[in-house]
């Protein structure tokens, strides 16, 4: 048996990988491409996949269509605000693979306050509890989901975070409307009784 090593280069994090193949005399050839004459493959090994969410490097799932682990935690708040209206808000993030809650909202809290907890410049999920009066001046509340991805989150993060979301979605079950939003205007009060009507 031959053993080689080849190191990688990835263009976009210039980040370096080592491989080691144990091979026969007469090897098979790579699943990926090298570039001629030169040690250095043209793309990354495929496994572990990385990407960086809140400046930390973190593993892919291979079936991105899954998306992230979703704490237990995240429901049971869901189920304490659609049925005893503990929160007038939470928002949720991911970290360290799974989606957990990041801030709740009392139910004296107003959009204002929630729309304020947002960060500006990374991604999150949040569920509102909104009240509103119909035409027929009739009192209705409904739950609003909102993925909140802002032009100024890093690329890799709104991936994942959309990658995701579909899957933490069927978590929360009751949820009755959906905005999504990269800044502020497109989620304004406005907008939601609009939606909710």
């Amino acid at each position: 048996m031959i053993k080689k090593t080849y190191h990688v280069t990835t263009r976009q994090e210039h980040t370096i990988y080592q491989l080691s193949q144990e091979e026969e005399p007469l090897s098979v050839p790579l699943a990926f491409d090298a570039v001629p004459g030169s040690s250095v493959l043209s793309r990354p090994p495929p496994d572990p996949e990385e990407a960086k969410v809140d400046g930390d490097l973190m593993p892919i799932k291979a079936n991105a269509a899954s998306g992230m682990a979703v704490h237990d935690d995240c429901k049971l708040r869901f189920s304490e605000l659609k049925s005893k209206r503990n929160y007038r808000f939470i928002t949720f993030k991911i970290e360290d693979q799974q989606v957990v809650v990041d801030k709740t909202g009392g139910p004296n809290e107003s959009y204002e306050n929630f729309t304020d907890s947002l960060p500006n410049n990374e991604c999150r999920y949040a569920v509102f509890d909104f009240d509103f009066t119909t035409d027929e001046n009739v009192q209705k509340s409904k739950i609003l989901f909102i993925a909140w991805s802002p032009d100024t989150s890093k690329v890799r993060m709104k991936m994942v975070y959309a990658s995701s979301k579909d899957r933490f979605k069927r978590e929360l079950d009751g949820i009755q409307l959906e905005l999504q939003a990269t800044d502020p205007s497109e989620m304004s009060l406005d907008i939601v009784k609009a939606r909710a009507i």
